[in-house]
């Protein structure tokens, strides 16, 4: 009997190395294969920091490949990240826009390029270390939050369709991360006890400011109030964030804290309220994606995360003109233009899209 080959996206992580274990495990003819990302200038610094795409990485991905007794390929597909992932969140920022850049990540590179060249090395399916989960039936194929609640990735796979599903593989999500971490220690990989790869992965040091103004100089504008009445000068909108409250720059002192309400491209604005003008129930959302590929045609009750840490709220969704108008049935915080807003109906995620607080404007990537 001819095994099926499944192509394994490997970070070096701990989570896609154990993903490669297990299909091996399951009689699956798995081949790792590590995708060339970003180069880093200062590749200590990335060490330093812990995050991915890195030398150490590769060589981490290649030995745990060997140990398992699986190929190890590596592609390099650092064109394409700049292109669909970089100079779209440089992009955003510019625009006053808080993008999240895992979903352009995951969309494109993982679900897309490598997608193709799967098919094209002969492989049936693609699988990651996401801890998210796939039901099939003889219909359609469904995304489920992943096991372990603290380590749920679902919200950053909501641009799927049923084709990539179909295409699919996700043995993590179906464990704990302890049990995945215990996975890996039993099996002797090198990698069991790597700490997981934190925030940004193309910028080692965190510091996404110096990274954007380094590539779109700032533009220096007004800081206002909710009323219009200037309150100071900002460096560059790309600097700001809604609900921000920290690094502000005002002079003088404000009797209540002033927080980042709005930021407006258009005028190259800042506007700043209090803590209870963040709060809102209504917005927009573009980009939209349902799962099973079908917009709904009427109103539709779901649970709604604004954010990847957010714990999801009840609200109502609804079609207009291939957007979906969002009203929560209780106010949220800072809701933000360039997250993503999921959609789940108990542990199944329906679908998602990109926040626009005013209009459904669809944003330019």
């Amino acid at each position: 009997m001819v095994k099926e080959k499944v192509i394994v996206a490997m970070s070096g992580g701990v989570d896609s190395s154990v993903a490669a274990l297990i299909l091996h495990r399951q009689g699956f003819d798995v081949v790792g294969l590590t995708m060339r990302l970003w180069s880093h200038p200062n590749e200590e610094a990335t060490q330093n920091n812990k995050r991915c795409c890195s030398v150490e990485d590769v060589d981490d991905a290649r030995r745990v490949c060997n140990k398992i007794g699986i190929p190890h390929y590596f592609m390099n597909f650092e064109e394409q990240f700049q292109e669909h992932v970089v100079d779209y969140f440089v992009k955003e920022y510019d625009r006053g826009r808080t993008p999240h850049p895992c979903l352009a990540c995951n969309d494109k590179m993982k679900f897309d390029f490598l997608l193709q060249r799967a098919m094209f090395l002969d492989a049936k399916y693609i699988a990651t270390g996401h801890y998210a989960r796939i039901r099939r039936s003889e219909t359609s194929v469904k995304l489920l939050k992943g096991l372990d609640g603290h380590k749920d990735q679902s919200y950053v796979l909501f641009t799927l369709g049923q084709l990539e599903l179909s295409k699919l593989m996700l043995p993590v999500g179906e464990f704990q991360k302890s049990e995945i971490r215990q996975m890996a220690r039993e099996a002797g990989l090198p990698v069991a006890d790597k700490p997981d790869s934190q925030e940004i992965c193309f910028i080692p040091d965190g510091d996404y400011r110096k990274f954007i103004s380094e590539r779109v100089p700032p533009k220096p504008g007004l800081m206002v109030d909710v009323n219009n009445n200037v309150l100071g000068d900002h460096p560059g909108i790309q600097y700001f964030t809604i609900g921000q409250r920290r690094k502000l720059g005002l002079k003088g002192h404000n009797p209540e804290p002033m927080f980042v309400t709005k930021i407006s491209s258009d005028d190259n604005r800042v506007i700043l309220g209090s803590e209870a003008d963040l709060y809102t129930k209504e917005f927009w959302a573009s980009r939209v994606n349902f799962i099973n590929g079908i917009l709904p045609d009427r109103s539709l009750k779901v649970m709604a995360k604004i954010r990847y840490k957010a714990q999801p709220s009840p609200a109502i969704i609804e079609e207009v003109d291939g957007f979906l108008h969002i009203e929560f049935d209780e106010p949220q915080r800072a809701i933000t233009p360039g997250q993503a807003v999921v959609f789940y109906i108990d542990d199944e995620i329906v679908g998602g899209g990109i926040i626009e607080t005013e209009s459904p404007v669809v944003s330019v990537v």
